[in-house]
């Protein structure tokens, strides 16, 4: 009867238990928790009576200090900040290739690599147009500047967008979320060890693999945050231009020059695309002009067949009415030559 109690009671501690860590730990921390209740959720986990000793709670405690306020705060063990750089860049260049070279080039020798590259080759209908480059790099955070420095260097820089996140307080939580889990998982291994029926035995397992989820997800948590502070995330796009686009303001007389040149260039590209256009589909326009040709002369030869038909017919009937003139003439001067005799 005693060794039943005694199992109830370990039954029902390991699922409040669960329940705790499900609701400390199930989720991600945020970066604005407050780091008491981070602490006081950990020490509950530990410190529920015969299974979880309060050595166990004491060692998880540990973890943490005292700050000034007399609140709990986890214990940065790394003071470097962790910050995520991120910066969207346009540029434009006059030589393509020699650009795209440079840049992979550039990337390898700072021991960083193009995660995703899209290139246009600028073919269109009438001709060669423009092309482009879409690019995402990844570069260690402590050369992007030097990258970002010769890439406008060697382009045109059109727009500019960097953005940082701080996410120093949010890894600390996660990595004492994980060192809290890791002491479970050892004293769960333990009681398995102890545990003298399969009942038992069944029930520290299921929240074993509970555990052992939650530290595989947080471990890829981490190494994913590890690499976006480690390596900055450039997305770079590339447009081939014939002129750079003027990055300083222009005057009223440069902006009339630089739009009227620029006209021009339009209308002169305009009639070279028209000609192209016609030499690409000349024989399309052969092909439809004898078939137009010979519809034009089939429909004439109906019209001319139809025409001299009704000419036929109205001279037919020209003759008919002679023919009946004369006779009656003919009778009319019988009759009167019966008459007269």
């Amino acid at each position: 009867m005693k060794k039943k109690t005694e199992t109830v009671k370990a039954l029902a501690i390991l699922a409040a238990l669960g329940l705790i860590l499900t609701g400390c730990g199930g989720s991600k921390m945020s970066a604005e928790a407050t780091t008491d209740d981070a602490a006081a959720c950990d020490t509950a986990s530990y410190a529920t009576g015969d299974i979880y000793s309060y050595d166990t709670a004491e060692a998880s405690a540990e973890e943490y200090e005292m700050d000034e306020g007399g609140s709990q705060a986890p214990e940065v063990q790394d003071t470097a900040r962790k910050l995520i750089r991120n910066v969207d860049l346009q540029v434009e260049t006059e030589e393509f290739d020699n650009l795209l070279s440079t840049i992979s080039k550039r990337t390898e020798s700072l021991s960083g690599y193009i995660e995703e590259s899209y290139t246009y080759n600028g073919s269109t209908y009438y001709g060669r147009g423009n092309r482009s480059a879409s690019l995402t790099i990844r570069i260690p955070a402590d050369r992007l500047d030097d990258f970002l420095s010769e890439i406008s260097e060697v382009s045109n820089v059109i727009s500019r967008n960097e953005s940082i996140t701080d996410v120093t307080l949010q890894y600390v939580d996660m990595e004492s979320h994980k060192k809290a889990l890791l002491a479970e998982q050892e004293r769960l291994l333990e009681l398995i060890e102890q545990a003298e029926n399969v009942e038992d035995i069944i029930t520290i397992e299921s929240r074993l693999s509970e555990v052992r989820y939650q530290l595989e997800s947080m471990e890829s948590q981490l190494r994913t945050m590890d690499n976006q502070v480690s390596y900055s995330t450039i997305y770079l796009s590339i447009e081939e231009v014939k002129q750079y686009t003027p990055v300083a303001e222009q005057s009223i007389g440069e902006k009339i020059v630089t739009g009227f040149t620029g006209s021009l260039k339009d209308v002169g590209v305009g009639l070279m695309n028209f000609v192209i256009g016609i030499i690409i589909n000349l024989p399309y326009l052969v092909f439809w002009a004898v078939v137009i040709l010979i519809v034009v002369l089939i429909i004439r030869a109906v019209i001319r067949r139809k025409r001299n038909g009704k000419q036929r017919k109205i001279e037919k009937l020209k003759g008919m009415s002679r023919e009946s003139e004369k006779s009656l003439e003919t009778t009319v001067k019988e009759e009167e030559k019966a008459k007269n005799e």
